[in-house]
């Protein structure tokens, strides 16, 4: 779930049907003027920061000077993950960088100093602020994510593709299984929402693969998929909801139950964010899940969600309170017309005058009227949760402020308990955020900052439930 208020500043932009359309989750194309003939001293890489209402974010430039004269320049935004982003055309005169970004608002002028080796500028959105790139003396060096495991591992990996329920899919992925031999529990991991590849990879980290690596390690077989349209897997990801990634996720079952490594009836899923959604969505079709561990999964409809969580974020990150209730409003003028209209040519034109003036208006419009947006928004969890009859491990981060714990916990809680189910488990965990990393603010902003991918604290909770549920351990 990465869902952000719908007036939110440069950069981050966390809403994950947004994500299909732009770049790497970002709309970044900067408008520069024609070179002049003479190559410019400005070939490397340069940096800087700016604030965003989540904290600072830094800008990371790189120039190359092409044989015709003309830049080529990339940015990267490590904070959010983004690397690499194309930016089709520069303006650098008589020592003055100058960049225009029209679709979100920015602008930026700065001169050359320092011996050439830094742009004293201002960065204009909104607000003016100063952002000064310095230039590096080598390419810096990549984040340390320390738990990302190295082979030589001490089970068998294999790439493997399976098709979905839904006709012309064919989803890729991995399976890893622990050596030994014999029929072993097995696991589905399930991303959140927007494309994702199988590691679910965001910002510098992979908790999938991290958590697939500790899961197999404690005796399970494990398959993680890339996302339908992403990746190595087919068909299309822009069009589709919650529905039809729940009928890829039941491919996977349908696929782990052919695999002689895996007992079948010891096979379920773990899924987070949006995947705690889709995971119940299978079991409430299909008895021969045997158990559902959801991370952060959502126990609401997401327009209550996202309201929550741009209320949360921007407190957290120090905006006012008429700020916030004014965000809050927008949000609700959307989903009142998402409800009245639903014809999406006719809300979007309506969506785009609440948004005009905004940054990013228009793909943050495009964005509300996705019909995955459009399902997300109003899809209640709670009749789906009632259907769920096997074991349930519900886990969120006490500082989670994007699938928030004190609204979603009771209501999943609530709902399983409403459907008989009892053997259910809640658990909060203190000082952990939506990624379930061990966090200072929860904030999005520092989940590329933090080197820790997922807590020890999380990996051995799941790890342990699921052992007892699945009969590998004894209960503690």
């Amino acid at each position: 779930m990465r869902d952000c208020p719908s007036s939110c500043p440069l950069f981050y932009i966390h809403r994950k049907a947004m994500i299909a359309d732009m770049p790497s989750g970002f709309l970044l194309c900067l408008l520069l003027l024609q070179q002049a003939a003479a190559p410019p001293p400005i070939d490397g890489v340069w940096e800087g920061q700016v604030s965003t209402f989540s904290g600072k974010v830094t800008i990371r430039l790189h120039v190359k000077t092409a044989p015709d004269g003309k830049l080529e320049m990339k940015m990267d935004v490590p904070e959010q993950g983004a690397a690499g982003i194309p930016v089709p055309v520069a303006a650098f005169e008589s020592g003055v960088l100058k960049w225009e970004i029209p679709a979100i608002k920015a602008l930026y002028e700065g001169k050359l100093t320092g011996g050439g080796k830094e742009f004293e500028g201002t960065f204009t959105q909104i607000a003016p602020q100063p952002l000064n790139l310095k230039k590096l003396d080598k390419p810096p060096a990549g984040p340390n994510r320390p738990q990302e495991p190295k082979p030589p591992f001490p089970y068998l990996v294999e790439d493997v593709v399976f098709p979905s329920v839904a006709e012309g899919v064919k989803l890729a992925g991995t399976l890893t299984i622990p050596a030994g031999g014999g029929r072993r529990p097995g696991v589905i991991l399930i991303t959140g929402s927007g494309p994702q590849d199988r590691d679910e990879q965001l910002m510098g980290h992979k908790p999938f693969l991290v958590l697939a690596d500790h899961l197999s390690r404690r005796g399970f077989v494990v398959l993680r998929y890339d996302d339908r349209g992403f990746g190595k897997s087919t068909g299309q990801f822009a069009t589709a909801t919650s529905t039809d990634f729940s009928r890829d996720a039941e491919g996977a079952l349908n696929y782990l139950l052919t695999r002689p490594e895996a007992d079948p009836k010891r096979i379920g899923f773990a899924g987070h964010s949006e995947g705690g959604l889709v995971a119940p969505m299978v079991a409430a079709r299909r008895a021969d899940v045997a158990f559902l561990v959801l991370m952060a999964g959502t126990g609401v409809p997401g327009k209550d969600v996202v309201i929550e969580q741009g209320k949360r974020i921007m407190k957290a990150s120090g905006l006012s309170s008429e700020t916030i209730e004014a965000n809050a409003a927008t949000q609700r003028k959307i989903f009142e017309i998402l409800a009245a209209e639903s014809d999406p040519e006719t809300a979007h034109k309506r969506i785009a005058e609440v948004l005009k003036g905004l940054p990013n208006a228009e793909a943050q419009t495009r964005a509300a009227t996705t019909p995955w947006f459009r399902e997300f928004a109003f899809l209640d969890p709670a009749p789906i949760l009632e259907k769920v009859k096997c074991p349930v491990l519900a886990i969120n981060g006490e500082l989670d402020l994007q699938v928030l714990p004190d609204q979603n916990l009771p209501a999943i809680e609530s709902a399983l308990a409403k459907g008989g189910n009892r053997n259910v488990k809640i658990l909060r965990l203190p000082g952990l955020n939506h990624l379930f990393q061990t966090a200072k603010t929860g904030t999005p902003a520092e989940y590329g900052q933090i080197e820790e991918t997922m807590a020890p604290v999380a990996l051995e909770a799941i790890s342990s439930w699921l052992g007892v549920t699945a009969g590998l351990e004894k209960a503690r």
